[in-house]
């Protein structure tokens, strides 16, 4: 079975994203655009994941809930998971370890979460933008134990990525695939960081607007739809 993915969108919740980047619209964008999978992993949080899963259901959409992690190093993880209960667990477990800045408590910040009619429900309080107090060797692991993958987001870019902010890639890190914007050639950046030969690599839209979502070109093969056989296929399979 062949699914042509996306697996890092943002969805309203997220402060950089567009404000229709609603549920609703982004299940219906990924159907018009020929996507069979997708994930919405807003930074620091999973609260919109329920509403986009139900929303893809409706939509005909494969859907995974994921967030975008911030180190405490500030290096972006795309973490995958299972399922809706250990997403929002692990959502949890990241907002009482977010390092959160000072700031006037009077400004009011666009963190929309949303049912699966694209309703507003409430705007989340915890600034989203902040780190988190976990460290990048102990994500792995943390994200495993909650039913997840973990994949450093992003690895080519200048800002927020492993090789920008800690400039290589150590194995004890753990990890067994990585992301990629679409610009970038894996052999290039296999050539510059020889450590990640052998690495699995992602290629996603990193989307903030409606019109940044994927067109069908990235596809994973699988022997079945359910998310557990995804994850793992992920982990294990080159692209």
């Amino acid at each position: 079975m062949k699914l042509y993915y996306d697996l890092h969108i943002h969805s309203c919740l997220s402060l950089c994203a567009e404000d229709d980047m609603t549920p609703a619209n982004i299940a219906n964008m990924a159907a018009v655009a020929g996507l069979q999978l997708i994930a919405v992993s807003d930074h620091q949080s999973a609260l919109n994941c329920p509403a986009v899963f139900e929303a893809c259901r409706r939509a005909g959409i494969l859907f995974l809930p994921a967030m975008e992690l911030c180190t405490r190093e500030e290096v972006h993880v795309l973490c995958l998971f299972e399922d809706l209960p250990g997403a929002l667990s692990c959502s949890d477990f990241v907002k009482k370890r977010l390092i959160l800045p000072r700031r006037n408590a009077s400004i009011s910040i666009r963190q929309t979460v949303m049912d699966e009619n694209d309703n507003p429900l409430y705007d989340e309080k915890a600034y989203l933008g902040a780190a988190a107090d976990i460290g990048i060797y102990d994500v792995g692991a943390l994200i495993k134990s909650f039913g997840g993958l973990a994949v450093p987001a992003h690895i080519d870019r200048p800002s927020h990525s492993l090789l920008s902010n800690l400039a290589f890639y150590d194995p004890l890190m753990d990890f067994s695939a990585c992301e990629l914007t679409k610009e970038c050639d894996p052999e290039t950046i296999i050539k510059e960081h020889p450590e990640l030969s052998g690495m699995r690599f992602l290629k996603n839209s990193d989307a903030h607007s409606l019109g940044d979502i994927s067109d069908p070109v990235h596809f994973i093969e699988v022997p079945d739809a359910k998310p557990r056989t995804i994850l793992d296929t992920i982990a294990r399979c080159p692209f």
